[in-house]
């Protein structure tokens, strides 16, 4: 888009030139008041002095100085492209207890916490609860499409922690979470990968093979990773509940705070991929 108006507006400012000369054909000029112009065209020149050279006119400067802007400010400024329709984009947050919220109170859950973060910070995101207690990642795939009638934007898949609670074989969960990543570009939908640790008690080698997976899966699939769903809560007594499984509701508040840039780095990709129609 900012290809085309470069062109059209460098043949307006040479239309202009030529104006100028006594053509007689329209002159292309920003009607500002006095100095303005003149001002803003000097200060294009002055930042951009290697532009080319129809550029450094200074009938055409000033709008060259506006396109800029215009740019800089596409590339720099928090992407906030909801707000700007008023219609939400939709995160699905899909995996197991940890999503569901587990021994929690209404209000307390890891969506419920994200959403209320994302709205904190400007960005109008509705985050679905996509979390199934008890949920391994056969359970997950199994019902993936069943929650893709929510038509999310992005998902933000957490799903392995039962399988390794389980002692099920790594490979068969690195095929499941591989299948519905599979699934999920198909769809077109991007997405944030949340890794899981295997308890250590399970011995050396499965935590290996275990821990591995999410790497593997977010080279494979070029897909944004979050190392560790629980980083900076698993094993702390006092953000877990009593089953020393699942996060309090301060366990929570901690997880939302260290995922909360990953989410949002996921939502900016989004929003940017579809402003380029991608």
């Amino acid at each position: 888009v900012l290809r085309v108006r470069t062109v059209v507006l460098k043949a307006a400012c040479e239309t202009g030139s030529q104006s100028r000369t006594g053509t007689g054909g329209p002159v292309a000029r920003l009607d500002l008041p006095g100095r303005g112009a003149y001002v803003l065209s000097r200060l294009a020149m002055t930042i951009f002095p290697r532009t080319l050279s129809f550029y450094r006119r200074p009938a055409c400067a000033g709008v060259f100085l506006i396109l800029a802007a215009t740019a800089l400010s596409v590339a720099g400024a928090p992407v906030r492209a909801a707000q700007d329709s008023g219609t939400p984009l939709t995160l699905l947050a899909f995996g197991d207890s940890l999503i569901h919220g587990y021994g929690l109170r209404a209000g307390e859950t890891f969506p419920e916490r994200l959403e209320a973060a994302l709205r904190a910070k400007g960005y109008n995101v509705r985050v679905v609860n996509g979390g199934n207690s008890g949920d391994t990642t056969a359970a997950g795939l199994a019902r993936l499409d069943w929650m893709l009638a929510e038509k999310p934007d992005m998902v933000l898949l957490e799903l392995g922690a039962n399988d390794a609670l389980r002692g099920l074989d790594p490979d068969r969960t690195y095929a499941n979470l591989d299948a519905i990543l599979r699934r999920l570009k198909v769809a077109g939908i991007p997405v944030l990968l949340a890794g899981m640790k295997a308890p250590r008690n399970l011995g050396a080698d499965y935590a290996r093979r275990f821990d591995a997976i999410f790497t593997r899966l977010a080279r494979v699939h070029d897909v944004p990773l979050y190392p560790f769903f629980l980083d900076g809560v698993a094993l702390d007594p006092a953000l877990n509940q009593d089953d020393g499984l699942h996060p309090n509701a301060a366990g929570v508040e901690v997880i939302v705070a260290r995922i909360l840039p990953n989410v949002i780095a996921l939502i900016t990709q989004h929003t940017r991929a579809a402003a380029a129609g991608g």
